[in-house]
């Protein structure tokens, strides 16, 4: 008889076999930092807080003391407009944002997302125009302020930007602008394949981003849509210039993600969004669940469909109970 279970006996043993192993170093902590005093919380993002500068430094150092190398920015300013106008600002609160983490953390790879939805004051990716009796985001109007806001983050010290806009074009627009600013060495992390989610509803509470008419299906990809969409869309941004391919969200698309590893080389990050992490975070509170056990077995199902990076809230309490063992 066949015996599997001899190689499961003890925790030695299966550790001796796996396959997949989880590291803080693979992951990225997305943080909020917004323009005014205090830290304040998120009510459907428990543990997770809109930063002022002296509070988002403190969590980066809490970060780096676990092992964490990666971070990506998300800015909430204090004045919005049609344009996104702060997004691109030299003292947007992101560009502040960086150039106070690298002059604390130099060793910390500082990414930004790099889209206009938080930035603007009808909540959309871009720029919106009347369309007859439907609004619509103006898809070249908007690709050079996309390229704009990336050579503001690079000048500020960005070591990655994260063009999330799903913007036909976005990622040729971007490298195109990174280059004729003496940008080149910028790495582009393109969210290539994201889908128009149902499980964002958190994050727009925390960035203050839902689009005030319509919807964002028009730009972000059917959720039925299917493997060939997603793969165009990778090959798109892999043609273009992209350095990173991203899977958006990642729980629910853990297939999308095995395909597109499959079919691409580039490092594939998987972004566990905001609506994943309150969804485990609710269950946990009420007991359903073991937090710790479903946490880390989640973020084991993104290596093991080939992901090579995590963008995850939940960073900062897997980070410290891997160091725990």
């Amino acid at each position: 008889m066949d015996r599997p279970r001899r190689l499961r006996r003890s925790p030695a043993l299966r550790a001796l076999t796996r396959e997949h192993h989880l590291r803080a170093d693979m992951f990225i902590l997305p943080l909020f930092v917004h323009e005014g005093e205090g830290n304040q919380t998120i009510s459907t993002m428990p543990g997770v807080l809109r930063h002022d500068l002296p509070g988002l430094l403190a969590t980066v150092q809490e970060a780096a003391d676990l092992g964490i190398g990666n971070i990506i920015l998300f800015g909430i300013p204090s004045h919005k407009d049609a344009v996104g106008s702060q997004a691109r600002a030299d003292e947007g609160i992101v560009q502040r944002a960086i150039r106070a983490v690298k002059a604390q953390f130099p060793q910390m790879v500082v990414m930004a997302d790099t889209c206009l939805c938080e930035y603007t004051d009808h909540g959309h990716c871009g720029v919106l125009v009347q369309d007859g009796p439907n609004w619509t985001v103006d898809n070249d109007t908007t690709l050079p302020l996309l390229a704009a806001t990336a050579v503001a983050q690079a000048r500020a010290g960005a070591d990655v930007v994260a063009p999330s806009a799903m913007m036909d074009g976005q990622i040729a627009a971007l490298r195109s602008a990174l280059d004729t600013e003496s940008f080149g060495h910028i790495p582009i992390m393109s969210y290539a394949v994201k889908y128009a989610s149902g499980y964002y509803g958190p994050f727009r509470e925390a960035a203050g981003s839902t689009p005030s008419v319509g919807d964002r299906a028009t730009y972000q990809m059917d959720p039925a849509g299917g493997y060939r969409e997603a793969l165009h869309e990778a090959r798109l941004d892999v043609e273009q210039g992209a350095d990173y391919l991203m899977v958006k969200p990642a729980l629910a698309y853990l297939d999308v993600l095995r395909v597109v590893r499959d079919h691409f080389d580039l490092p594939l990050v998987a972004y566990n969004v905001s609506g994943e992490y309150a969804m485990l975070k609710a269950a946990a509170q009420l007991g359903m669940l073991d937090e710790r056990r479903t946490v880390l077995e989640t973020l084991t199902a993104f290596r093991r469909a080939g992901a090579d990076a995590i963008m995850t809230y939940h960073a900062l309490d897997a980070a410290r109970w891997l160091k725990e063992g």
